[in-house]
């Protein structure tokens, strides 16, 4: 049985990632989706080709995580695809979120994203994808979203190191690394704080976000980036020092 495996497909970007593989790949059997809202992945069966098998679970949970891992080795399946969406921000200097809320995000990006890649590897064959949702965030730390951002740092640093490791295999992973998408996550995010301006004027369409990260990753690409806007700032963050970018960031 070949399958794909997406993490936070009850919204945003994980739920459309879905639609798209679902839509594109005709040779997968089943997509797993894993996310909190049950109610919401059952909605997804109605709007997406390929059969759902759904995994309410919260991925923070050691005993929710070892429940997929149980059904992996059930079903013994192909991944042909897994794609780590699942992730939270919350706006604020640190101090001003409870600790439960800062430690919950490096709980969920990193810790819940490696496990689950963890799990999957056994069962990942040549030209499977690995596509790791990070952010723009990662390529500069960011004052009033600090956590988040470093959390994002981790997943492009880790992401490109395991695509290193894994050539040899022929899987490639794929860091996807967007500026502000027009999704749920700012709605969270913002319950603690406001999005800058500038942030809003990039705001990008999850749609296009999610088709070019399919497309990156099928062209093998390691670095996913979306828009020219995010692709001058990167380039931006490699050529001058950190020290004044941030200057002006926190001017703004």
């Amino acid at each position: 049985m070949k399958i794909a495996i997406v993490t936070g497909a009850s919204s945003g970007m994980g739920r459309e990632m879905v639609r798209q593989i679902g839509d594109r790949f005709g040779r997968i059997d089943e997509i797993w989706v894993v996310a909190r809202r049950e109610d919401r992945l059952q909605e997804l069966k109605s709007r997406v080709p390929a059969p759902l098998r759904i995994f309410p679970l919260d991925l923070t949970d050691q005993d929710a995580r070892k429940k997929l891992e149980q059904e992996l080795k059930d079903k013994n399946p192909e991944i042909i695809f897994l794609v780590n969406a699942s992730g939270y921000g919350k706006i604020g200097p640190v101090g001003s979120i409870s600790p439960e809320e800062e430690s919950g995000m490096v709980h969920l990006n990193c810790e819940a994203l490696c496990y689950v890649t963890h799990i999957c590897l056994p069962y990942m064959a040549k030209n499977s994808r690995i596509i790791q949702f990070a952010s723009a965030a990662s390529f500069l730390p960011q004052p009033g979203f600090a956590i988040y951002a470093a959390t994002k740092s981790f997943v492009l640093s880790y992401s490109r190191a395991l695509n290193c490791e894994l050539k040899n295999r022929g899987i490639c992973v794929t860091a996807v690394c967007p500026g502000p998408v027009n999704t749920e996550f700012f709605q969270i995010a913002e319950t603690t704080g406001n999005i800058p301006f500038y942030k809003k004027l990039v705001m990008a369409d999850e749609k296009r976000v999610t088709s070019k990260a399919l497309r990156d990753s099928m062209m093998g690409k390691t670095v996913s980036i979306y828009g020219m806007g995010m692709k001058a700032f990167f380039l931006l963050t490699k050529l001058l020092p950190h020290e004044w970018l941030l200057r002006i960031m926190v001017r703004l």
